[in-house]
């Protein structure tokens, strides 16, 4: 069998360990051990797993990894979420959908400090979800602006599946996170908008609630200002030279230790589950970076990435049509495979080719973790679906999957307008950096 088939036959292999549920980094792990070994020989595989595994999980640039997952397990326990979906509520609860709205909104800022989509989904489901459904939402709005609004949380820095894309390919973490903060905006504007066409064509989906007034409005301002504040000294530090991201991301988990114990939200319990989740999350991301580089040797010396940069040229493809073909592979796959198993699987196929067609990698970047970010939210294994269903009670999967699809016709808008336009993807890296 050639070398490329080789290629072929482990992905294949690779989706089919997947889909009995081998953990991730194990069927990386065991696919580019075995093809590894039938392309290159032990000698070579050898070398590779003695030394690949250290250079990987050694990297300095890594550290930022723990200390954004701290920084977003803290937050979450200081109450900040509560905090920021009640100010919120009391700004454009009167709007026409205000709540869903305003959950939009609160998953958006706290998906700037979490960075974590999974878990701004899961912790704003407890908060949002009593307060909409008692005034008489239907679940269906409800669950599909919850969904929706989760996503943020993996686009808006400081977002860890931007400092892997950035780690992976070489890139800087800085710009990848100036490159997802127009587009992030712009997905929380279009899920907004979405929003007020479905009140305004179904109001009794959003019944309206009472303007907020005078003392009620400045005190919500004063809600939202911890987290914008840690928000603003993170990004705002690192953007102003005075620390690099990974001592951005170690003054924004002091931060939230800090805005724990002014809350006096922290204890002895808190400080151990916050700290277990960060030692737990750290240590799968860890092990998955490294089942992803020794698939990464099988996969690069299977010679297949170059034939398929081949196979593209004979079609004459412009660059364009060139992402919008990986684009389509991505949201196929996005039905089946959580976002980040998506990307490190596909990366070392689809980077070369991004490479070889001179398209710029931020860019490149930006769109990939949007459409990654889409698989969240796409039936039938969309992650934040099962996150959802399963932390409301009573609420079946087929009412969120049925809720999320005019958020989808949104991520499709934005999606097509980030094609369209680079510049809201590349304005900002390149003004400030």
């Amino acid at each position: 069998m050639s070398a490329p088939l080789t290629g072929v036959v482990g992905l294949v292999a690779l989706l089919a360990l997947i889909s009995i549920r081998v953990p991730v980094a194990i069927a990386m792990g065991v696919v580019g051990v075995v093809g590894g070994i039938y392309i290159n020989g032990w000698f070579s595989l050898g070398f590779v797993l003695g030394s690949q595994p250290f250079v990987t999980s050694s990297s300095y640039s890594l550290s930022v990894i723990p200390l954004f997952v701290m920084m977003g397990a803290f937050a979450s326990r200081a109450g900040l979420s509560a905090s920021l979906y009640q100010a919120l509520h009391a700004l454009i609860g009167h709007w026409r959908g205000g709540l869903a709205s305003a959950t939009i909104g609160a998953c958006a800022l706290f998906g700037a400090v979490c960075g974590s989509s999974l878990a701004t989904a899961a912790t704003m489901a407890r908060v949002a979800v009593p307060e909409m459904t008692g005034i008489g939402y239907d679940r269906r709005l409800t669950s599909g602006a919850l969904a929706a609004g989760g996503t943020l949380g993996i686009l808006i820095p400081p977002s860890i599946i931007m400092v892997i894309f950035a780690l992976l390919t070489e890139q800087s973490i800085g710009r990848m996170f100036l490159a997802g903060m127009i587009p992030g905006v712009l997905a929380a504007l279009l899920y907004i908008t979405t929003v007020t066409i479905l009140a305004t064509l179904r109001p009794d989906w959003a019944p309206r609630m009472q303007r907020v007034h005078g003392e009620n409005r400045l005190a919500a301002l004063r809600m939202m200002s911890p987290i914008l504040g840690l928000f603003l000294v993170v990004m705002g530090g690192i953007y102003a030279g005075i620390f690099s991201p990974t001592e951005g991301a170690g003054v924004g988990a002091f931060g939230a230790i800090v805005l724990a114990g002014l809350r006096g939200s922290l204890n002895r319990q808190v400080i151990r589950d916050a700290l277990v989740e960060t030692a737990s999350t750290t240590a799968m991301l860890f092990m998955i970076l490294i089942g992803t580089s020794v698939l990464q040797f099988f996969i690069e010396t299977s010679t297949l990435p170059r034939v398929i940069v081949d196979w593209i040229g004979t079609l004459g493809l412009s660059a364009t049509g060139v992402i919008v073909l990986i684009l389509v592979i991505y949201i196929i796959l996005g039905c089946f495979l959580d976002s980040l198993s998506m990307m490190l699987i596909t990366l070392p196929l689809v980077f070369p080719i991004v490479q070889e067609m001179g398209i710029d990698p931020i860019w490149f970047g930006v769109l990939v973790v949007s459409v990654v970010e889409v698989g969240l939210i796409t039936p039938p294994l969309g992650m934040n679906l099962y996150v959802i269903a399963s932390s409301v009670p009573n609420l079946r999967f087929e009412t969120v999957a049925a809720g999320v699809v005019p958020f989808l016709l949104a991520d499709f808008v934005r999606i097509a307008l980030l094609v369209a336009i680079p510049a809201l993807s590349l304005f900002l890296p390149n003004l400030l950096m």
